[in-house]
């Protein structure tokens, strides 16, 4: 490893099929079965995960549910359990925190760790790798991929290239040799509207892109093309940041039937203020910018966005400021989707007085006990009037 010296040693690590792994562990009856996390079969949900037996049939991330059923009609198809995959996630992570306190998650199943500082204690980086993979199936019965490198981009590349239950590493002088074949759309900022423009010069793979001066990708694609400029040469500058910030918080649910009725909708608003409300106050943070968003049913999307004057995490202020929104919005159509997100979040106390300083007092305080309660005697222990008796539309 001497090759690695003064350089930085980053590990991505990355779940296989985590949601989909997870119940199958749980299950022994799915193992060797094409497993779909996402909802019911040929319902109106999207794929959240897919085993690798579903992905045989070309099954993927984000396919509607209804194709799932066109491909394999007999996948085993299961809700989404956030709750049990956010505990399996702690327990990973706990893992990580084994050999560095430099983890930055970028998911629930899938994380950065610099273990630059590790070698020390655990050996070289590529012996750490091989440890953490191994705690992670002899603990948990799960497997991951991983990707050690000089720098981020370069250790995501990695982590992807021998799925499931890989390990690559990129040599520090080998990193050309690592790139050049792979294809453009690897590389991050590569969508498809950019992949057809590059395509269209011919340029297919990385080592047609590293052909190409700076002046005239960044001529070309704008300030995307001189990234991509420095990600064809294996440049990436970017630090781990174990303490990352929250940028938005969000809530959204897919309707089984079209819905346009508007007490209705307000009605499904709450639950997803009250929702993102609670989340918020378990990071204790608080928002200025509330953030409606509506998919119609001919998948046209729309988004209303109002800034508060002053920040709150409160589920009346969010619910009022949602409901707002949704005025905004017409429903000569009805919508399949509706979804709230708190974002321009912050950590600091707002002390501004206002003539309702001690309502809004009140109202933390309120919320604060039903949030103790949920916690002590589960969801269902103290809810909203309007919640009690809600109708079945959304997945």
């Amino acid at each position: 490893m001497d090759r690695w010296t003064n350089l930085r040693k980053i590990l991505h690590v990355d779940m296989d099929a985590f949601y989909a792994s997870v119940e199958q562990r749980d299950d022994s009856s799915l193992i060797g079965k094409p497993v779909v996390v996402g909802g019911r079969l040929n319902s109106r949900g999207v794929v959240s995960a897919a085993s690798y037996e579903a992905r045989k049939f070309g099954i993927h991330s984000a396919m509607p549910m209804a194709e799932v059923y066109r491909r394999c009609p007999h996948a085993v198809c299961l809700p989404v359990n956030m709750l049990k995959y956010g505990e399996v996630s702690k327990q990973i992570r706990e893992i990580f925190l084994t050999y560095t306190p430099m983890v930055e998650p970028l998911s629930l199943d899938e994380a950065f760790l610099d273990v630059t500082g590790s070698t020390s204690l655990f050996g070289p980086a590529d012996e750490i790798a091989l440890m953490i993979k191994e705690r992670i199936q002899q603990e948990l019965n799960l497997t991951a991929s991983v990707g050690l490198a000089c720098n981020k981009f370069l250790a995501k590349l990695a982590s992807d290239l021998q799925k499931p239950d890989g390990f690559v590493v990129v040599q520090p002088d080998r990193v050309q040799e690592f790139l050049d074949p792979l294809s453009v759309e690897r590389i991050w900022g590569v969508g498809k509207k950019t992949a057809e423009q590059l395509h269209s010069l011919n340029i297919r793979t990385v080592r047609d892109l590293r052909k190409l001066e700076q002046g005239y990708l960044s001529q070309l694609l704008g300030t995307v093309g001189s990234q991509l400029y420095l990600l064809a040469r294996g440049i990436d500058d970017r630090p781990v940041e174990s303490d990352r910030i929250v940028k938005s918080i969000g809530r959204e649910t897919t309707f089984t039937t079209d819905i346009a009725d508007r007490d209705l909708l307000e009605t499904v608003l709450l639950k997803l203020s009250v929702d993102v409300g609670r989340r918020a106050r378990k990071e204790s943070l608080k928002a200025k910018t509330i953030t409606l968003k509506v998919r119609y049913n001919d998948f046209r999307a729309v988004s209303r966005s109002h800034t508060l004057a002053q920040a709150s995490n409160l589920d009346n202020v969010i619910y009022h400021e949602a409901c707002n929104l949704l005025r905004e919005v017409t429903l000569k159509q009805p919508l399949r989707l509706i979804g709230v997100t708190l974002s321009n979040l912050t950590d600091q106390e707002v002390n501004q007085l206002s003539l309702f300083s001690e309502l809004s007092q009140d109202s933390e305080h309120l919320t604060k006990v039903m949030d103790s309660v949920k916690e002590k005697y589960g969801e269902t222990s103290i809810t909203r009037a309007r919640l009690l008796k809600p109708k079945e539309h959304s997945e």
